[in-house]
Parts: C-alpha cells; sequence; structure tokens
C-alpha cells in the first residue's frame, strides 16, 4: 500500500470520529434545553426553544463544513496518488465513446496493449446509457515506456438483427514523454448499415 494510501485512510478516519464527535455532541445538546427549562417559568422556556435550535443549526452548519473538506480532500488524494503512479512521462489512458450506437448495443470491450490484455471491461446498461447520452469513458489508465506500441481493442456486443457481433480495431502509435490520449470510437454507418469502431490519438 503506498504512503498516499495509508495518508488518505488514517486521515480520512480521523475526520470520520472527528463528524462522529460532532453529531453526538449535537444529539446530546439539543435535548439539553428542554430539561433544564423544565423547572424553568414558561417565558424561559419559550426563550430556550430558538437558542436550541440555534445551537443545533450551528453544529449542522459544522457538521456540512466537515463533509465538504473530506470530500474535497478526497478529491486532492485521488489527484495527487495519479500523478504519482502514473507521471506525465509514461501515461497513457484510453478512452470509450459513442456516437449513437443504434445498430450496436456494446456489452464489453478486451484491450490488448503491446499483445497484452491490459483491461476486459463488461457495462452495465445504465453505462451503456451513458455513452449514448454522449459520455465518454475511461476505461484504462496506465504507464508505458517511450517507444512504439500496437494496441487492439475487440468490441463484443448485439449487433444488427440483435445478433451476436464482435469486431476488433487495431492501430499502432508512438509514446513519447507527453502523456498519451487514445480514444476508441463506436459509430453507426448508415450508408453500410453496420457498426464502425476507429481509434483515434489525441495526443
Amino acid at each position: 500500500m503506498s504512503f498516499i494510501h495509508r495518508f488518505h485512510r488514517s486521515f480520512a478516519a480521523g475526520l470520520v470520529l472527528a463528524l462522529a464527535a460532532l453529531h453526538a455532541f449535537a444529539q446530546t445538546a439539543a435535548p439539553a434545553a428542554p430539561a433544564a427549562a423544565a423547572s424553568a417559568p414558561l417565558a424561559a422556556t419559550a426563550a430556550a426553544a430558538p437558542a436550541s435550535a440555534s445551537v443545533a443549526s450551528t453544529l449542522d452548519g459544522r457538521i456540512q463544513e466537515v463533509k465538504g473538506d473530506v470530500i474535497r480532500l478526497n478529491r486532492d488524494l485521488l489527484v495527487l496518488e495519479e500523478e504519482l503512479l502514473f507521471p506525465a512521462n509514461t501515461q497513457v489512458a484510453l478512452f470509450v465513446s459513442m456516437d449513437v450506437g443504434k445498430l450496436f448495443s456494446l456489452d464489453s470491450v478486451q484491450i490488448k496493449l503491446d499483445d497484452k490484455i491490459v483491461t476486459n471491461y463488461l457495462y452495465t446498461p445504465l453505462e451503456v446509457q451513458a455513452l449514448h447520452r454522449g459520455g465518454v469513458q475511461r476505461v484504462y489508465l496506465g504507464n508505458l515506456r517511450a517507444g512504439t506500441h500496437e494496441l487492439v481493442a475487440f468490441f463484443t456486443g448485439k449487433g444488427p438483427h440483435e445478433r451476436d457481433y464482435k469486431r476488433g480495431a487495431t492501430v499502432k502509435f508512438d509514446k513519447g514523454t507527453d502523456p498519451k490520449y487514445i480514444e476508441l470510437q463506436i459509430k453507426d454507418s448508415s450508408g453500410k448499415l453496420q457498426p464502425e469502431f476507429d481509434i483515434k490519438i489525441w495526443q
């Protein structure tokens, strides 16, 4: 386990404990005012109610602030860990997109880099719907040394007339010292009435 990951877990655990302590205090602080007010005159009871509500509101605000801090810290740590594990000079990222997608229903994608399988991804119906709406999925993030490499992608699903459909696309590319971004595109070819699979090198 990396240092960043261990730090992330320990810090997040501390913030969770702090949230629990604030919540417990809020639970005990709110009933305290009515209990003390039970023996006081009616006017004092009426005055205590707004004060109790104010205390509870302040504590809720603090809890929400801490929750926001946890979310921001988690995001920053994930970005930092990604930069450490996948530095720019070796980083390669692969994305999947779909244009229309009426002639092909995607089930899974298998990707090979230099004849080595780096990912097998099985899609849920919700993920396929997101791709149909224009979403772009990062399906792989890894490291490659500088030089020439070969990428092969296999797409499996249902083609025209609900037939089982499996097609592949391949490309050779050069990896330099900058990050490399590659998009696997699924398109409909209205002229051929067949889906098309293309690989676009962005950088």
